[in-house]
């Protein structure tokens, strides 16, 4: 394969790819490359939008490179303030020790984990004392940490900016020298984090990687995927939901979704056909073909057809009498009350097929019925021996 279509087949979906001819260079040290691609814990899951990178990881790897993860236990102690208006709250040490281990078992649903090297930041970050500090916050000046967008809009509007904030990209920067990358990954918004690391690598003496970065794949809402909202699919959340929340794109975003995720062009065919086949592709890679099926005809099943499922999980009723229905609503399908109530209100609950509107409801009415809330979500109300 020549250098200009390894180049190509690697870059593929970039935005960025710098220095010009950067890459070109690197391949043709004729040695594997160190693809450095850092993830920090602020959530428990990692989701289909977070694994784009991964995925052009997972490209270089396939091609014969290294690809370095670095779990940013020590970074996300402080918090990535790319795209903020204001400072992350610092998060529970024990909470990011717990969630890093789940994302390295995430990661691997995309990378090849015999040419996966695993590190933790915390390896050299927490050994640094403060001369060394103090060497590492020379390589940048202020002005030239100001010039991002999200920093300058903050310091231009009064609001706080902290030092430690200031001291984030210096820290992700220092990654790549501590692990020499030859390359580092990220989505668009970690551009200037990623420019950084070659000032920083050079002012050590190091040659400076390359930087690629990809899209932000966006959620059917239009928005940007986030687990605390809900709008985004985890890469190893059950089959039935990958395969629901997939279908839940509109068809404007097809062509997104299949170029970035799949990293194929569209089907020529019309777009739920494109659509069921895309949910698929992403419960396939996740769980495997058989479940890609199952998952498919539970979707056929429940939702196209509005058939409740085979394996209904069964919930007892509460003692009292009358059952207040938005609580056992609240309890079995982890929503709100007001969210129950709003979805009562609506006509969204049903109980044997038939609408709901009352709010609080006989014991003796509930027991035996199968509870549905929405199109998905089923429950069987059993009395309690």
């Amino acid at each position: 394969m020549s250098t200009d279509t390894a180049v190509s087949a690697l870059s593929r979906n970039a935005v960025h790819l710098l220095p010009e001819s950067g890459l070109e260079a690197k391949l043709k040290l004729g040695r594997p490359l160190r693809v450095k691609l850092g993830i920090d814990v602020t959530s428990p899951d990692i989701h289909i939008g977070r694994a784009i990178p991964l995925q052009r990881m997972r490209a270089f790897q396939d091609a014969g490179h290294i690809g370095v993860l670095i779990v940013g236990d020590y970074t996300t102690r402080i918090g990535d303030p790319s795209g903020r208006s204001t400072e992350r709250p610092i998060l529970d040490p024990n909470a990011i020790d717990r969630d890093a281990q789940t994302y390295i078992e995430q990661a691997m649903v995309i990378l090849d984990r015999d040419r996966t090297e695993v590190r933790f930041n915390g390896e050299w970050l927490s050994t640094l004392d403060f001369a060394d500090v103090l060497r590492l916050t020379r390589t940048i000046t202020v002005s030239q940490i100001l010039e991002r967008d999200d920093f300058a809009n903050r310091v231009q509007a009064n609001e706080p900016v902290s030092v430690s904030e200031l001291l984030y990209p210096l820290m992700q920067a220092y990654d790549s020298v501590a692990i020499e990358a030859d390359l580092e990954l990220g989505g668009t918004d970690q551009l200037y984090n990623l420019l950084a690391g070659r000032t920083v690598m050079e002012a050590y003496g190091l040659e400076p990687q390359v930087v690629l970065t990809t899209p932000l794949l966006l959620s059917w809402d239009g928005a940007k995927m986030s687990s605390s909202v809900g709008n985004n699919i985890p890469l190893t959340a059950p089959p039935e939901e990958q395969f629901g929340r997939t279908m839940r794109i509109p068809d404007e975003m097809l062509e997104q979704w299949w170029t970035l995720v799949a990293e194929q062009p569209v089907p020529d065919t019309d777009p739920m056909d494109a659509k069921l086949e895309l949910a698929r592709v992403i419960v396939r890679r996740s769980h495997g073909e058989e479940a890609a099926r199952a998952a498919e005809a539970h979707f056929t099943r429940v939702v196209r057809e509005g058939s409740a499922p085979d394996d209904v999980e069964e919930r007892p009723l509460p003692e009292s009498d009358p059952v207040h229905l938005p609580a056992v609503i609240s309890e079995a399908f982890g929503l709100s009350t007001s969210e129950a109530r709003r979805m009562i209100g609506q006509g969204g609950v049903k109980l044997d097929g038939q609408p709901v509107e009352a709010l609080d409801m006989a014991r003796e009415e509930l027991a035996g019925k199968l509870l549905q809330a929405g199109k998905r979500r089923f429950v069987r109300l059993v009395a309690s021996s």
